[in-house]
């Protein structure tokens, strides 16, 4: 009985793992930055060792940086599984590096009613300035050269998919097909297994693979919680915000030393800030650009200057932000929406907060030997140069220039070692 049991453990144990995920299905919805393209290559690596039929990328992105692109495009040509790119759901674009993408994979697929294309490289300076005519031309021909390689290995039309480069063509599901840019149109993974079930597919290295997708699982495979985490602060929305709070907490703690809690915030945002930014393709002069606008609005209330300190930090405050991400997808950039209150307001909330802090430094001291100073007070004893005085609410020995009688008003001029205060007599009211 137990050598029974412990044999159909074995076999049912057996059946599980060749039966495990026959169609591998993720889904990107987002720009193509590192994280996408961590997420994709893990799918391939967890499709090769478990030896899937397919991976199918469902995917719905205006585009990204192109050295995740490019990660993400030789980790599909080296693959051992089939890699199908699928453009859904309706309404979905497969745009720039999304098209390059569904190029390179062994299945390019789109949904009715979407759209792919639209590839020509955008090259941007450091400064966030258009590179020019000769590097630009460097790059768009890197770009052609590129794409053609991979369409025609795939065997796709080498016109069309240098068209969507060199003029920005975008192509419908319907163009698209009939120029041989995708190899079918399907309205969902069910189709797509039912067109392609027992079809003999080329792959890049020149072997030819059948597909067996009939009556196989299809298996989802959602990102992780670290990378949905990431995604949502890579945000450029958000990753602009935690960059402006982060910097509003550690000012408001090192004006008010001790307060904790605005510390710890700052620096908790601050830090997810520079963690989105290595993400999103950062512009360092709008970076220096928002630290010069706090400089000024620091200056505005020590230096008075009528105001100019002022419209001159907030207009820094606003184009630095907006030059922040050095991104030519609006995806990619903070929105104009959110730029311009959050740097005014922040500008605004900086101002008042110096303000208060050169008040509270200008305010004269009411406690320690400093808060003693200019007091009144009542002579206890006369004064012949030395005597006691009663002030502040206590008694102290005190010295004068010149004789005072007991029960005389008198005013603390300094304060002296060894417990002693330096009087004069106090100005009749």
């Amino acid at each position: 009985m137990g050598k029974r049991f412990f044999l159909i453990l074995i076999s049912l144990a057996l059946l599980t793992s060749f039966g495990q995920a026959a169609i591998l299905l993720i889904e990107v919805d987002a720009p193509i930055h590192p994280i996408t393209s961590e997420y994709i290559r893990q799918a391939i690596d967890r499709a090769e060792r478990e030896n899937v039929q397919l991976l199918i990328l469902q995917l719905n992105t205006p585009g990204g940086l192109e050295s995740s692109m490019r990660e993400i495009i030789s980790r599909i040509l080296n693959s051992r599984v089939p890699v199908a790119t699928y453009v859904s759901p309706s309404g979905a674009r497969a745009a720039s590096a999304g098209f390059f993408i569904g190029i390179a994979s062994d299945l390019f697929i789109m949904a009715p009613g979407t759209s792919t294309g639209a590839a020509h490289p955008v090259g941007i300076s450091i400064t966030g300035q258009q590179m020019d005519k000769t590097m630009e031309e460097k790059i768009l021909q890197d770009s052609i050269s590129y794409i053609k390689t991979i369409a025609e290995k795939r065997g796709r039309n080498l016109k069309a998919a240098e068209k969507a480069v060199r003029e920005s063509a975008s192509y419908t599901g319907k163009e698209a097909l009939e120029n041989k840019i995708i190899d079918y149109i399907a309205s969902n993974i069910s189709e797509i297994i039912t067109y392609f079930d027992g079809q003999k597919i080329k792959r890049f290295d020149g072997s030819e693979f059948v597909l067996s997708l009939k009556n196989e699982p299809v298996i989802s495979m959602p990102m992780s919680r670290r990378q949905k985490f990431l995604i949502t602060i890579s945000n450029p929305n958000l990753a602009y915000l935690l960059l402006m709070l982060g910097l509003l907490g550690l000012y408001f703690e090192f004006s008010n030393p001790g307060a904790i809690l605005p510390g710890v915030f700052g620096g908790i945002s601050l830090l997810l800030a520079i963690f989105a930014f290595q993400i999103l393709p950062i512009n360092y002069v709008g970076l220096l650009l928002i630290l010069l606008a706090i400089g000024l609005l620091i200056l505005e209330v020590k230096v008075h200057s009528y105001g100019i300190l002022t419209v001159g930090g907030i207009i820094a405050m606003i184009i630095g932000s907006m030059m922040l991400v050095n991104s030519p997808l609006p995806e990619l950039r903070p929105s104009i929406q959110i730029i311009i209150p959050v740097a005014i307001s922040l500008s605004l909330i900086f101002l008042f907060l110096v303000f208060l802090v050169v008040k509270a430094h200008m305010r004269r001291a009411i406690t320690g030997r400093e808060g003693l100073i200019g007091e009144i007070g009542i002579a206890q004893t006369d004064l012949n140069l030395t005597g006691k005085v009663f002030v502040h609410g206590e008694i102290w020995n005190a010295e004068a220039e010149e004789y005072i009688p007991k029960g005389t008003r008198v005013q603390v001029t300094a304060v002296l070692d060894g417990l002693k205060i330096k009087v004069k007599k106090a100005q009749a009211k």
